[in-house]
């Protein structure tokens, strides 16, 4: 399947569609979907974005993935109350300086809750902005109301991820419905914020239910103005603990048909980077992955080491600049 000639952005795919261009030979899909990235960015523009878990573990969800959920109690996890502002702020700035120019912060709850303890969230959001960083959040669902207060302190992305497509969601989550997902999406676009929303692959869906978590985001106008990528990592304790790890090549694949899909989307590398080789990042970057998220904790699993990851950016480096540093 060839790309549109014009590049056009599209809001009407069809899963089928979505599924054709993501099976077709490697080579063709890796050479389209960067054709596509260099029409829409500047290929060595590649975003360093931090996470910081600022509420750790008591979910009451039971996401089958998810080493927080309260559910499953054979997961070794030290429980973190709401961190204080002033450690966040000292983990943004230290963020900072080490590269990164966006700080997401990450509360295990099913809701955002009212009161104090949101009223620390905003001056989190207040200072991360004071830091000269974009600053994203992800408190579970929020409604109108608080959506409306997080634009008021800064905030530049929410973050809500659907995590597969809508027909293979209910094996992994059902303590929320998928509507209740786009519900917060809906609230999240109606106030004006930026739309960060993805999804996990390896989970043991089809390549159409991935294609179909695609096809609901890419229906969204604006689409999301970025798209965490990430694979599954199968923390013990946890219902998915035993899935084997995904190919690489199934997560450029993915990567791929991300970019075609939804042009103008940052994609993000996101959780199981850590497991792929030097090489294979470059090659989700070539596919049009566009942002990692930097530094060596995401939430509660681990990352590539920041030592790693300046070794990565060292090798996409221009040839001088790289002889220059050696």
């Amino acid at each position: 399947m060839n790309a549109p000639a014009d590049f056009s952005l599209r809001y009407d795919w069809r899963v089928e569609e979505i599924v054709a261009i993501h099976d077709q030979p490697l080579l063709d899909l890796v050479a389209q979907a960067n054709a596509v990235h260099r029409r829409f960015h500047d290929v060595n523009d590649v975003q360093k974005a931090a996470l910081l878990s600022i509420k750790t573990g008591g979910c009451p969800e039971d996401c089958s993935y998810c080493p927080q959920s309260a559910h499953h109690r054979e997961v070794k996890l030290d429980r973190v109350d709401l961190m204080e502002t002033a450690d966040v702020l000292g983990a943004a700035k230290t963020a900072r300086e080490a590269g990164a120019d966006r700080f997401c912060m990450g509360a295990a709850w099913r809701s955002a809750p009212e009161g104090k303890r949101f009223d620390a969230v905003l001056d989190m959001v207040r200072g991360v902005r004071a830091l000269g960083m974009e600053a994203c959040v992800t408190l579970g669902m929020i409604n109108e109301s608080q959506a409306r207060r997080l634009v008021e302190a800064g905030l530049t992305a929410y973050n809500h991820n659907l995590d597969t497509g809508p027909e293979f969601y209910g094996e992994i989550i059902t303590t929320r419905t998928y509507q209740d997902r786009l519900d917060t999406l809906k609230a999240v676009r109606g106030a004006g914020l930026e739309m960060c929303c993805g999804g996990i692959i390896g989970m043991g869906e089809s390549v159409k239910d991935r294609a179909g978590m695609l096809q609901t985001l890419a229906s969204f106008d604006p689409h999301p103005e970025s798209v965490p990528i990430n694979a599954l990592v199968a923390v013990e304790g946890t219902p998915l603990a035993g899935r084997a790890r995904i190919d690489p090549l199934d997560l450029v694949r993915m990567i791929a048909t991300t970019r075609i899909v939804m042009p103008k989307a940052r994609v993000r590398l996101s959780a199981g980077r850590s497991s792929l080789s030097r090489e294979a990042q470059i090659l989700c970057l070539v596919a049009g992955a566009n942002s990692i998220f930097y530094g060596e904790k995401l939430l509660t699993t681990g990352n590539a080491g920041v030592n790693e990851d300046d070794a990565l950016f060292a090798a996409l480096a221009a040839r001088e600049a790289r002889a220059a540093a050696s």
